[in-house]
């Protein structure tokens, strides 16, 4: 007997259409084939499906059986067809119908007594089966309240085969989940860490409070214990909270990825990832026999901090710059090309010296100019010409440390950085952006107007600092959004002071 069961696989963050099709033959000698580009994890489901039928008191047949994934010419992997053959081969052999399997969607991965264990991707498998408008989604109950935040299709969570087969087959109610979007996304999107916890840095929370509201990247320079790491821990919680577009695309990233947990349902907290200089290309960018997300990838809508830039081999630098330039990162393998979003702040951290303590009043360097040049030599042109901010940290002062002063909320300080991003858009929107950072030179000479005195004081520190072009065009977008913070359709000359101050970089290298 034949039997046809929908199922599906991932690729990249999108879910694709699979027909599990299931052929039991009358007789034969008693074998097990799966064919269809299986990987190994899908060749071992043999031994799943059968304990599981087993153990559940069900009936697994004595005869030939062939599973067939369709398209047969798509790689498929994971144990997420563990479910559809199961039940596949229990309509084959006459338990459930074609008519009862019809229309219904089912995923999941069987423990040896039938239980329904977690698998990856159920967000993106949730919107293709309300694409392909099937009656309903089948899937463990543990994935369940992830799947559910997409609108339009019903979501049913199954504990175990005997259950979703007792469901199919009209004997067992199984009760659609619904979860509310909105109350979701606001009780998720809760920081556990606040900018009010880091003690002095007034200039340091300034240069982040500047970075989320135009979208820039950022580099802190400073010595050792000075709070770089502290402070860029806590830049998500000022940045923008997110919309519900991109909650949607960080849960389906790192729902792909495996590194979601479905219960939340929804992850609604900007991502904050600080990968060791010693990953490699691929744990970057992301890669793979069938590549999976990388570091740029699971930053994507948040924070991708880099701590001691200049450890960072020079290639795995270099990869980041198409991310950067695109918010996307594309991989090129022998099983096909994908393309993951990777739309992130970078904000990156360095001592100034080998040593660390150039320029510290408290401890002498050790390090010569020509050890100085090589160190900061290690970061490429190119690199750093995408970093729009250069932040000196100094070391914290005790008194700073010791007082007991209030300071500043992320909550106020994100108050006005969602304001000046409300400005950006009303501008940009029209051409495609949504922030200062990604102007290009016709709209920065459409938008960063200013009057003649900051001109001029552009001009005099232009010459008297030798700032490069890159410097300049920098200089002016980080000023526009000084402005944004504060109303000002005119750029002023104390933004354009201000905006000098974050080429740090620049200016040693005068």
């Amino acid at each position: 007997m034949f039997a046809k069961v929908q199922a599906a696989s991932i690729l990249g963050i999108d879910a694709l259409p699979v027909e599990v099709e299931v052929d039991v033959e009358s007789k034969g000698m008693v074998k097990y084939t799966v064919v269809g580009l299986p990987d190994a994890a899908i060749k071992e489901s043999e031994e799943r499906v059968k304990a599981a039928i087993k153990n559940c008191a069900l009936s697994f047949p004595v005869a030939p059986v062939t599973v067939n994934l369709a398209p047969a010419d798509l790689k498929k992997e994971g144990s997420a067809f563990d479910l559809p053959i199961a039940l596949g081969i229990l309509a084959a052999g006459g338990l459930l119908s074609q008519e009862q399997l019809d229309g219904y969607l089912t995923v999941g991965e069987l423990s040896l007594d039938g239980k329904l264990r977690p698998v990856k991707g159920a967000l993106s498998i949730a919107a293709l089966a309300k694409n392909k408008k099937m009656r309903g989604l089948i899937l463990p109950k543990s994935n369940a309240p992830e799947a559910a935040v997409v609108e339009g299709i019903n979501v049913f969570p199954a504990e175990s085969l005997p259950q979703a087969v007792e469901f199919l087959a009209g004997n067992y109610f199984i009760e659609p989940l619904r979860v509310n979007r909105e109350e979701l996304l606001n009780r998720a999107g809760i920081y556990a860490e606040d900018l009010s916890e880091v003690r002095g840095q007034a200039h340091a929370k300034r240069a982040l409070e500047v970075a989320a509201a135009g979208g820039h990247n950022l580099i802190m320079v400073g010595v050792p214990g000075s709070g770089k790491t502290m402070l860029a821990r806590r830049l998500p919680s000022i940045l923008p909270p997110m919309t519900f577009g991109e909650a949607i695309e960080t849960t389906m990233i790192h729902s792909v990825a495996g590194a979601f947990e479905s219960r939340k349902g929804l992850s609604a907290v900007r991502p904050y990832r600080a990968p060791h200089h010693t990953i490699s290309n691929a744990g970057l960018v992301g890669g793979g026999h069938m590549p999976t997300p990388g570091e740029v990838s699971m930053a994507h809508n948040g924070v991708l901090f880099l701590d001691e830039l200049p450890e960072f081999p020079r290639n795995v630098l270099e990869v980041l710059r198409q991310p950067m330039e695109d918010g996307v990162v594309t991989i090129a393998r022998v099983a096909g090309t994908l393309s993951y979003p990777a739309r992130f702040t970078l904000v990156a951290a360095m001592n100034p010296c080998p040593c660390g303590y150039n320029g510290d009043p408290e401890r002498e360097c050790k390090c010569t100019p020509q050890m100085i040049i090589r160190y900061r030599s290690k970061i490429s042109g190119p690199l750093l010409d995408r970093i729009d901010l250069h932040v000196p940290v100094p070391a914290v002062k005790y008194r700073e440390i010791s007082s007991e002063a209030e300071s500043e909320k992320s909550e106020s300080i994100r108050n006005r950085i969602i304001a000046a991003r409300e400005r950006q858009l009303d501008r940009l929107q029209v051409h495609g952006l949504y922030c200062n950072a990604q102007l290009s030179q016709k709209l920065i000479k459409k938008f960063c107007t200013r009057d003649s005195d900051a001109e001029a004081l552009l001009e005099s520190a232009f010459k008297q600092l030798r700032l490069s072009a890159r410097a300049y065009t920098r200089i002016l977008k980080v000023a526009r959004t000084i402005a944004d913070l504060e109303a000002s359709e005119i750029i002023k000359p104390i933004h354009i002071s201000e905006a000098i101050q974050y080429r740090m970089l620049d200016r040693a290298a005068s």
